[in-house]
């Protein structure tokens, strides 16, 4: 068995994928930091029950002052990959050319649709019920340097229920992305152990070119 990857989890809010993520048992990879946006945050204290350590760095610096103290706590913390788990910042571009391929987000619909700036969160799920559409979902994506860019990974359906709220929608989906999340991430630490490129999970649905429809996810997989 090779060396155990690091993972740094991003995340500004409640934390649940970063959980989700921590909690998750697989040979390759674990995750080894929090990094944070704000102190005061409920993901903080999920990394300390969990144990994982965790490390604040404060927005409205000039850019490159955070890129480079971004740099050097992952250098410090030995980190092979960066994991984007409700992080709201946009994350510097020396950060990104320096993790290129190695640098995941998991966004609560199926982008290109409903992606951008300002869409997070209960924002998400409420323009997917204003406009009307039966099918959102889950996707996981490389990360580029605008806000939910990059190649994607691996997409998941959720149906969207008439008697759906912003709340309700938000549930199921989030069940849906604890399971995605680490699935993929699973592919990304064995094709880095590989020394190969991260590729899109196989399949397909039957309506949509990008959903990701595969035997590899866990049988308890929502």
């Amino acid at each position: 068995m090779g060396l155990t990857l690091r993972a740094a989890v991003f995340a500004s809010g409640q934390g649940t994928n970063f959980e989700a993520l921590a909690r998750h048992r697989a040979a390759g990879w674990e995750a080894a930091l929090l990094v944070t946006d704000r102190a005061d945050v409920p993901a903080v204290e999920r990394a300390r029950r969990l144990g994982v350590p965790h490390r604040v760095v404060a927005a409205g610096r000039p850019y490159q002052e955070t890129a480079a103290e971004i740099l050097a706590l992952l250098q410090e913390a030995r980190i092979d990959f960066i994991l984007l788990a409700g992080y709201l910042r946009l994350v510097p571009a020396p950060v990104v050319e320096a993790f290129h391929g190695r640098i995941l987000n998991v966004h609560p619909a199926l982008l290109p649709a409903f992606g951008g700036k300002g869409m997070f969160g209960r924002h998400v799920h409420a323009a997917v019920l204003a406009a009307g559409v039966r099918v959102t979902g889950v996707t996981v994506h490389q990360v580029g340097v605008s806000y939910d860019d990059g190649p994607i990974l691996a997409q998941w359906p959720v149906p969207v229920d008439p008697a759906d709220t912003p709340e309700s929608l938000a549930r199921r989906v989030a069940e849906v992305e604890h399971g995605l999340f680490p699935a993929v991430v699973d592919r990304l630490a064995h094709a880095l152990e590989r020394g190969h490129e991260p590729v899109p999970i196989p399949g397909g649905g039957p309506s949509y070119d990008t959903f990701t429809l595969t035997g590899d996810l866990p049988e308890d997989f929502p």
